[in-house]
């Protein structure tokens, strides 16, 4: 039966007499059982990732940027070539001790340049009907589903999560909520649910298995460990909740959570710098936070697109092509930048000026994945792309 659960002290569970448990076993993921937990964080709008990680020792990308461009003098230095824009500081100790990876020039095929192309492609993992998250929950021989094992924190149910076999969309725990008459009517619904021997009564148990516990998770007074402090924000409180939770032993094998606003066709340092600040202090507290915890984390930050080389007449930048993905995780060869630099002269670039895309995305991901899902290859997460998974692990 479902039972309660040892970290931390849940309420007791709902009684679902009567419900043929022995099959829903496959719905209640048992706390041991969480392996390793993947985070997705999205950054949507085409964040510029020529200003996030800077080749501050290439003269053309000061030429092209007059007054965009991130000095050698404010750069924080991190290979000798490139440097880390100074709003992004919090990352630099991870960068420095291995547990922040940095890929540039990352993207995908799909050149369009518009975002909602570019972002379904991407959450597709190309021209499936479903999304490549979903497919990896759905499918990964290693990975035990749950009613809370894979979660989108927001509004809506992103694409990439489509077709996972169990799925749970809130904006906070605050929200998933029925109110002061909870309890009782858990209560109740739990006995019409468990008269149904079929696959809506698994669903129903699933359900209200995860409102229990986010009930249970929502009254505690979690205090973040280690001195972490998550920035102010949705984006911040998201990743507070996500620690809670892996922290909780629930089962939490996947999440997506978006950091949105990155298109800046005006006064893009205005516009990026808040959201730069709320990613780097966001990551670094989740980082200091889970500890130990952190060992079964990874953290995989994406966008869209990149932005065009040259700044525009409205000191901002147009979209374009290749950008940065960060992977974030204790066991990952980090304290690098990987990437194919080839200069920022026109000649060398994409038209219409743009970096071009020379990793794309599904070689980022693919080896995290096949490392925590037990996958021996990827063709049932990415169909009819010819992977070249980078080398992320030692």
């Amino acid at each position: 039966m479902l039972q309660a659960w040892d970290r931390p002290s849940f309420s007791p569970p709902l009684d679902f007499k009567g419900a043929d448990m022995a099959t829903a076993t496959a719905y209640v993921t048992e706390p041991d059982l969480q392996d390793h937990t993947l985070v997705v964080i999205f950054l949507r709008g085409g964040a510029d990732g020529l200003n996030m990680v800077v080749p501050i020792e290439d003269d053309e990308y000061h030429r092209a940027r007059p007054t965009l461009a991130i000095s050698k003098v404010k750069a924080l230095p991190l290979d000798g070539f490139f440097g880390l824009n100074p709003v992004l500081g919090p990352l630099l100790p991870l960068y420095r001790e291995g547990a922040l990876c940095i890929v540039h020039q990352a993207g995908c095929e799909e050149s369009s340049r518009s975002h909602f192309k570019a972002q379904d492609f991407m959450e597709q993992g190309g021209v499936a009907a479903s999304g490549w998250l979903g497919r990896y929950l759905r499918y990964a021989p290693n990975l035990k589903t749950g009613p809370l094992s894979a979660i989108a924190l927001g509004k809506t149910r992103p694409l990439c999560l489509s077709g996972a076999p169990s799925s749970l969309t809130m904006e906070s725990f605050d929200t998933f909520d029925l109110g002061d008459t909870q309890g009782a009517f858990l209560t109740e619904l739990a006995r019409l649910y468990a008269l149904e021997k079929n696959e809506l009564g698994l669903a129903g148990a699933d359900a209200i298995t995860a409102m229990d516990k986010i009930q249970a998770l929502r009254t505690q007074d979690y205090q973040p460990a280690h001195g972490a402090a998550y920035p102010d924000g949705h984006f911040g409180h998201g990743l507070r909740q996500v620690a809670q939770l892996v922290k909780a032993r629930v089962g939490l094998e996947a999440v997506s959570l978006d950091l949105d606003g990155w298109d800046s066709h005006f006064a893009a340092a205005s516009l990026m710098n808040p959201l730069m600040k709320q990613l780097a202090e966001g990551l670094a507290a989740f980082h200091g936070d889970l500890g130990p915890d952190m060992n079964k984390v990874t953290v995989v930050v994406m966008t869209e697109f990149g932005r065009r080389v040259y700044q525009n007449v409205s000191f901002g930048t147009d979209h374009g092509r290749g950008s940065v993905m960060f992977v974030l995780g204790n066991d990952i060869q980090g304290g690098r930048v990987i990437h194919k630099w080839k200069g920022l002269e026109s000649e060398r670039l994409e038209d219409p000026g743009d970096l071009a895309v020379e990793y794309n995305y599904r070689d980022v991901l693919a080896p995290v994945l096949m490392r925590h899902g037990g996958f021996e290859t990827m063709d049932t997460v990415f169909p009819d792309f010819p992977l070249s998974p980078l080398a992320l692990y030692g």
